[in-house]
Parts: structure tokens; C-alpha cells; sequence
């Protein structure tokens, strides 16, 4: 059911694109990732958060870190084409946090990110997730990010978890 939620969530967002499908794959199944345009999306992400960040302030997961227990790795696709990522963590038996979100170029301002931001929401709902946190970047680059999470609901907060004050880090909250 919720991979057929998300793969709703693209159809209706990427309305002109007819075969969206969507794959869930757990840290349970580390092949999951091993694919080659799951791999060029990660480094992608990482590539970006790089050149607009200090390095010491990336707090994005690399592919080893997206297997590593209590991360969830969920991926979007238009045929053969990844779309979106997205990979939520497991803070503790109420909170969660969104590790990774990162939406292919050719998806951008398609959809493709606020719909895999709602999987991931209503898949924490139904782990028994009340509160989720993240962490994004504060340059201008993050600009469309934070404004997708404050439209679906995140407020500016203060760190979290092992999180410490950062010029380069907005934090955010949202109660389920």
C-alpha cells in the first residue's frame, strides 16, 4: 500500500508522464541501492550539498550511511527513471528524521519532491513517528527546500539529536 501511495502521489504530480511507478527498499536489502542511477542521484545530492556547504556542516547520508539500520531508503521513478529519493531515520521510538531528499533534475518543480516528502510523512505516521525532524542548508541553494518544508507543515527549531548550533544549518520540526 504505501508504495502504491507514492506512486499515486507521482502519477497525480507528473500528470504527462503516463508509467511513474515507485520503489520502497529498506536498509534491510543494501542491494537496494546498489543501482546505478540510485548511486548517480546520491552523488548528485552529495555533490550539491558540497559545493554549497562546508564540508564540516554536510550532514547528508552517503550510500553505506542509507543501509545503516534504522534508515529507510524510498526511491521514485517515471519508467526506468529515478526521480526522487528520499531516506528517513529513526531517531528514537517517537522521533524521526529526514536524512536524505533529493529530486532529479528533469523532476524539479514537477512534484516529485512534495510527493515523496508525503510518503515519507505518512509512512513515519504509521511506524508510530510523532515528531520528524531534519536538517538542510542555509545558503541560498536550500531555498526551494525550505519553503517545501515550511508549506507542508516544518517550523525553524533549534538542533537536535547530536546537531550543534550552525550558520550553514536550518533545523526544522513537525509534530505528526
Amino acid at each position: 500500500p504505501s508504495t502504491q501511495a507514492l506512486a499515486a502521489a507521482f502519477a497525480r504530480s507528473c500528470a504527462a508522464r503516463k508509467s511513474v511507478t515507485a520503489k520502497h527498499t529498506s536498509t534491510t536489502a543494501p542491494a537496494s541501492t546498489s543501482g546505478a542511477a540510485t548511486q548517480a542521484l546520491v552523488k548528485l545530492h552529495l555533490a550539491g550539498m558540497h559545493a554549497n556547504s562546508p564540508a564540516c556542516s554536510v550532514h547528508a547520508f552517503d550510500l553505506d550511511k542509507l543501509r545503516q539500520p534504522g534508515v529507510t531508503f524510498w526511491s521514485g521513478w517515471d519508467g526506468d527513471e529515478i526521480a526522487v529519493m528520499g531516506a528517513p531515520k529513526r531517531i528514537d521510538t517517537t522521533n524521526g528524521e529526514i536524512k536524505s531528499m533529493r529530486v532529479s533534475g528533469a523532476y524539479l518543480g514537477k512534484g516529485a519532491g512534495r510527493a515523496m516528502l508525503e510518503h515519507i510523512v505518512a509512512e513515519s505516521r504509521r511506524m508510530g513517528i510523532t515528531r520528524l525532524w531534519l536538517e538542510t542548508g542555509s545558503t541560498d541553494a536550500f531555498t526551494p527546500a525550505l519553503k517545501l518544508y515550511e508549506s507542508a507543515g516544518f517550523e525553524v527549531c533549534g538542533p537536535f539529536a547530536d546537531y550543534t548550533l550552525d550558520p550553514f544549518s536550518v533545523f526544522m520540526r513537525r509534530d505528526l
